[in-house]
């Protein structure tokens, strides 16, 4: 009676073995990647850095913090509506809409709004609203923005949180959640979780002065922030980002862990274990279990053509400017309606890409148009456009995966909010090789890229859950 049993053993083992082989293989490959990462407890060092011009001084550098403000003036609109009125305008081709780039057609609406109804005095008095400030770091004016409650409640304690913009935007992009942080019960928000909000520019971008040397990494930006928290006094606080911001908090919290209290991210960096994710991506629709994966992500991710699809078709730009970022930028620093062509386009499709379809691209379902020109205007009239570029160069042109820092895990209290529209889903068992202490991760039923400017109330009311998770509340 035994033997026939047996026998289907056998025949089972040897007709399915491909199928044994591939499981063991995987088992191998996850054991060896868990072996090589287990005891990765190394930290960023803070290193002495000079990013001014020439040589650094002998004498010390001011450390005062200096009020600043935003001017504008009638020459700078004169210059920018005479450079507006020689634009040269190429009709698109017959129903391409955002498929070839930003539309023409649209961007000739968007060019007369700009020349004859928008109000760059208005949006200079709206962008002083908050309290701005500068102040000298590493060689840097690095500019921020620092605004607090206007009337903290007694008894609970106010939480300092910095927040950095990533690229094309600016801190312009977190105007809308700032009143939700600093003053949630007007908003409907957890009372109990209260911030005062940092908001600074990255070197390069905005009002913060351009790096003179290369090598101006996120690494160098991140050290650049932790001074700037020193220096206004936080022994402790929180951290927040998106795109480059996402990648500076994480050095941060790679480079000072017993500061930073929580850090909340709306993008995934996963710079380190490529072929553990790429091999998951293969398998994962057909084994989501082994990988961790949830229905959700299934979605997301699947079918994984489209994936590659998408990030063949908007990845151009990155390649342009992790290479050679001064020749576009120089026709980009020149041109009003260029510069704004090149980077809204990127508040389309990033925000949806399906708005690609659509004649407008879209823009106007969650933007303004003074929004949207706003964020165009500060890259215009700082001149900001080739240096923010140039941060691409510095930090992909030696290769993904290349710096120290995407060898090191994050240890501190994490947070991912999962925009369904985001560049690339981050599953969550991709996010904890990152972060192992992931202490929050959300799904968010909208929303893309630009989530503070798109959503500010969904990313409020996950950064007020994941505080009030971790402290307890």
């Amino acid at each position: 009676m035994k033997l026939p049993f047996l026998g289907f053993i056998l025949d089972f083992a040897y007709n399915y073995m491909w199928f044994l082989q591939i499981l063991a293989v995987l088992f191998l490959i996850r054991l060896i990647y868990w072996v090589i990462n287990r005891g990765n407890n190394e930290k960023l060092e803070m290193e002495d850095a000079w990013w001014g011009p020439g040589r650094k001084p002998s004498t010390p550098e001011d450390e005062s913090i200096r009020p600043f403000k935003v001017e504008t003036s009638e020459e700078e609109i004169k210059d920018l509506h005479q450079r507006i009125d020689m634009t040269r305008f190429t009709p698109p081709l017959e129903d391409s809409r955002f498929h070839y780039g930003f539309n023409s057609n649209y961007l000739k609406k968007v060019v007369s709004y700009w020349r004859n109804q928008f109000d760059w005095r208005k949006q200079v008095e709206i962008l002083n609203k908050y309290p701005h400030f500068k102040t000298k770091i590493e060689g840097l004016d690095i500019h921020f923005i620092h605004v607090k409650p206007s009337k903290p409640p007694s008894g609970h304690k106010v939480k300092p949180l910095l927040m950095v913009h990533g690229w094309p935007g600016s801190f312009y992009e977190f105007y809308k959640i700032i009143p939700l942080l600093t003053d949630p019960e007007s908003h409907g928000l957890n009372y109990n979780q209260i911030f005062e909000v940092i908001c600074p520019s990255i070197p390069g971008y905005g009002f913060s002065d351009a790096p003179h040397k290369q090598g101006f990494t996120s690494v160098a930006a991140a050290q650049i922030f932790c001074k700037l928290m020193n220096r206004l006094g936080f022994q402790e606080f929180f951290i927040q980002g998106g795109d480059w911001g996402s990648l500076i908090c994480t050095n941060i919290a790679q480079m000072a862990p017993s500061q930073v209290k929580g850090i909340h991210v709306n993008m995934c960096f996963i710079d380190s274990g490529t072929f553990s994710i790429f091999l998951s991506l293969l398998m994962g629709r057909w084994f989501p279990w082994l990988f961790g994966f949830q229905e959700r992500d299934l979605q997301l991710l699947y079918p994984a053509k489209k994936i590659f699809n998408s990030v063949f078709r908007e990845s151009g730009y990155m390649h342009i400017q992790a290479t050679k970022p001064d020749t576009v930028g120089c026709a980009l620093n020149n041109c009003p309606v260029g510069l704004a062509a090149y980077i809204l386009e990127k508040f389309s499709t990033w925000t949806n890409d399906e708005y690609r379809n659509l004649e407008d691209g879209g823009l106007e379902k969650k933007y303004t148009l003074d929004d949207l020109l706003t964020n165009v205007m500060i890259y215009w009239v700082t001149a900001s456009i080739i240096p923010s570029q140039r941060f691409y160069k510095e930090n992909l042109g030696q290769g993904i995966g290349a710096h120290k820092h995407s060898k090191i895990k994050v240890f501190v209290p994490s947070a991912l909010a999962a925009f369904p529209f985001e560049l690339l889903h981050c599953p969550e068992s991709w996010a904890r090789k990152k972060f192992p202490n992931l202490c929050s991760y959300t799904h968010l039923p909208q929303g893309g890229h630009f989530a503070a400017f798109e959503e500010p109330l969904l990313l409020a009311e996950d950064i007020q859950k994941f505080i009030g998770r971790i402290k307890g509340k």
